[in-house]
């Protein structure tokens, strides 16, 4: 027989699936699956009422309407979402037990609006230069929380659910709480939206359900992970951790092509998120659209999310993560076009059209998951997990230095060549991302080929 062993290898005992052990692990992944389920549709329902491509810029422009100042949103929202955590994935990679973190930064995400709605009504008549200053530091404080707040829930998410079963989850998560959150939309935030003191409410309303969302992930059934050795770590400067942070990032990056391809597109996709802020804006100066308006985007943006899941989920979950990818990205293009094709119509018919534009931003949401979702594929095991997913993160966020730049774009040269160049660049991206393989289907060896 040689020296070959491998024959011998098919021999080896396969577990039963009706073993204790094999329904104990489909009946803990099945309750996860449910509580992360739960606290999405909850995080959901929280989020339409600071929606970011319309709640969020329509504050700004309620305290100073300058196309500069709107221009910072992206940039906060991006890099609050992706720098912190480049430098928490290794410390969260070492922590055996994952949900007290998801519960803090939840807990730490209802306090930046609670705050925001205490501050907003003696600062409004007052000293609004002040309250716009508030509003720029809250969301950059906030952005940074939510961003350590994704990468924790990528982590459990990666740990706690198989490949296979993450697009059903999504489907039952975006689905419901789309639903969830157009009533609460229609019943709460549409009256608040009339009211001259009705932000401070939709602040409360925010911070409520994030507070809410904290309860679920008490219930995870999590399996610690393997202590991992942090007395080096806990020896070393801050500049000697931040350091070897960075020569783990730089590894990685050099030893996995696939990664740096992905994160190309992840760049050529922030132009999307970049322009967000200025469609609203738009609309209320070229248009004449006025706040009731705003309601039936937030509507229109959220059921095309949740329409959209329904087919990005089992076909992901069926077919792969990166054929899904592909299409929301090039999909993603079509958004700006739209804006640009109406902006070319009789203002009285783009205006009444115009909730058009929300429905491909609706494809936002879902593609930032699918981001998530093949780095966590594309991890070579859970550990690094988090590192993946902040590194994409970071290639999200590395391109919106330029985001004040297309705000002053925006007041000098218009809207129309912003969108229009807008729409170029993430066509790039699904170029790129055409090109990607597909994680389930190639070996770890054959990445770096």
């Amino acid at each position: 027989m040689g020296d070959d062993t491998t024959d011998l290898q098919p021999i080896l005992p396969l577990p039963d699936p009706s073993s204790e052990t094999v329904r104990d692990d489909v009946g803990r992944e099945a309750r996860n699956t449910f509580w992360i389920e739960c606290y999405q549709i909850v995080v959901r329902v929280g989020w339409i009422f600071k929606t970011e491509t319309i709640i969020m810029p329509a504050v700004l422009d309620a305290v100073v309407d300058s196309g500069f100042l709107r221009g910072l949103l992206p940039v906060l929202n991006r890099v609050g979402q992706s720098v912190p955590p480049l430098f928490i994935a290794g410390g969260l990679a070492r922590r055996p037990l994952k949900k007290w973190s998801l519960v803090a930064t939840s807990l730490a995400m209802a306090g930046c609006f609670a705050a925001l709605a205490a501050a907003w009504g003696p600062l409004q008549t007052t000293r609004p230069d002040l309250l716009a200053i508030l509003f720029l530091v809250v969301y950059a404080t906030f952005s940074s929380v939510i961003g350590v707040n994704q990468l924790v829930f990528a982590a459990l998410q990666g740990k706690l659910i198989s490949p296979g079963h993450r697009g059903r989850a999504m489907v039952v998560s975006v689905t419901v709480g789309s639903v969830l959150a157009i009533a609460a939309a229609i019943v709460l935030l549409g009256p608040w939206l009339k009211q001259p003191d009705g932000f401070p409410k939709i602040f409360l309303a925010t911070a409520t359900f994030f507070a809410i969302s904290a309860i679920a992930p008490v219930f995870l059934d999590e399996p610690a992970d393997a202590a991992r050795s942090s007395t080096a770590a806990g020896s070393q400067s801050s500049w000697a951790v931040v350091s070897a942070g960075l020569a783990s990032w730089r590894a990685t990056i050099a030893a996995d092509r696939t990664l740096v391809r992905l994160s190309l597109v992840a760049a050529c996709f922030s132009a999307v998120l970049m322009m967000f802020p200025h469609y609203q804006a738009f609309a209320r100066d070229r248009l004449g659209s006025g706040a009731d308006s705003l309601l039936a985007w937030v509507c229109t943006q959220n059921a095309a999310t949740g329409l959209a899941s329904l087919v990005a989920g089992p076909v992901s979950d069926r077919r792969g993560t990166r054929i899904v990818l592909v299409w929301l990205v090039a999909l993603s293009a079509v958004t700006p076009l739209v804006v640009t094709a109406l902006s070319l119509l009789p203002h009285s018919t783009a205006v009444h059209w115009f909730w058009i534009v929300y429905v491909p931003l609706g494809l936002n949401p879902i593609s930032l998951k699918l981001f998530t979702n093949y780095s966590l594929e594309l991890a070579p095991s859970a550990a690094d997990h988090p590192r993946y997913v902040s590194i994409v993160g970071a290639a999200l966020a590395a391109p919106f230095v330029l985001s004040p730049l297309v705000g002053l774009a925006v007041d000098r040269l218009g809207f129309r060549h912003v969108f229009i160049t807008g729409a170029l660049v993430i066509a790039v991206g699904a170029l790129i991302a055409a090109g990607l393989p597909e994680p389930r289907h190639v070996s770890l060896d054959r990445r770096s080929d």
